[in-house]
């Protein structure tokens, strides 16, 4: 089975069987992983399921939520340039704003739920205290993007070196509540297991940009800006992750079939 990604889904090809088919089983990337949830009402400033970081949200924590609700309208880059003057409800806007978005895009990445919203705070509070670098305030959700991509690297690559080190696990269990839609089909959930699964024995830098542009579908320029790297880089990341995929990739309904 060859996975080919494609913009704005994750598209699954199987050489048997017609691609209408196997496109319904998968579909876009939203019916069979889960949708990032706008604007949750239960993600409040602080809250964190891991623990551990409450003392460095301290910038975000314990803003009222009735505070700032004039600004509620207001796009990003007017938020931007208030929250950079210090304007605390502004922060709390872009927070409430964008907090969903952080969370689902490194679960995407790390393919578990553990740890996210730590990370999520705390590429809040590096945004935050860099406001003023922002060239395009508009750019806002991008550029929390790319941080959030940088801090799940960083914990990948230190989570991998302690795997080696034999000092923690080797990788961490795919979390398949987190990533699938609960419409999904078994099958979906089998494939995006597996996909997962190999995916943890790649090098990071490939990994993260497979998933950027074939789970998130982002455009390749998207890609390098999140990553921080040149285009001709980007493909060459994807590439490597996908020539591992068609390789190995194998489909569990063929599988049982052939047993």
């Amino acid at each position: 089975m060859a996975l080919r990604p494609q913009r704005g889904r994750l598209r699954l090809v199987e050489p048997a069987v017609p691609v209408a088919e196997a496109q319904a089983e998968v579909g876009e990337a939203g019916s069979a992983f889960a949708p990032e949830e706008r604007g949750r009402s239960d993600v409040q400033p602080g809250s964190a399921r891991g623990g551990g970081a409450g003392d460095r949200r301290s910038a975000v924590a314990g803003v009222p939520a009735e505070r700032g609700g004039g600004l509620t309208e207001l796009p990003d880059a007017q938020l931007v340039v208030l929250g950079a003057r210090g304007d605390v409800n502004a922060l709390e806007q872009l927070y409430r704003r964008h907090a969903a978005f952080a969370i689902h895009l490194a679960t995407r990445i790390e393919g578990s739920a553990r740890d996210v919203e730590d990370i999520a705070h705390d590429a809040f509070l590096r945004a935050f205290e860099r406001l003023g670098d922002l060239v395009d305030p508009a750019a806002f959700r991008a550029w929390l993007g790319s941080i959030v991509v940088h801090k799940v690297r960083s914990r990948m690559r230190r989570a991998r070196l302690l795997g080696v080190l034999g000092m923690g696990k080797s990788s961490e269990p795919v979390d398949l509540d987190a990533l699938a839609s609960p419409a999904a089909s078994p099958h979906a959930r089998a494939q995006i297991a597996q996909i997962y699964a190999l995916l943890q024995t790649l090098p990071a830098d490939d990994r993260i940009a497979w998933i950027l542009r074939s789970v998130e579908g982002h455009d390749l320029e998207t890609v390098a800006q999140m990553t921080d790297c040149s285009l001709a880089t980007v493909k060459r990341r994807i590439s490597r992750a996908q020539h591992f995929l068609d390789g190995h990739f194998v489909d569990p309904t063929h599988s049982e079939a052939s047993s």
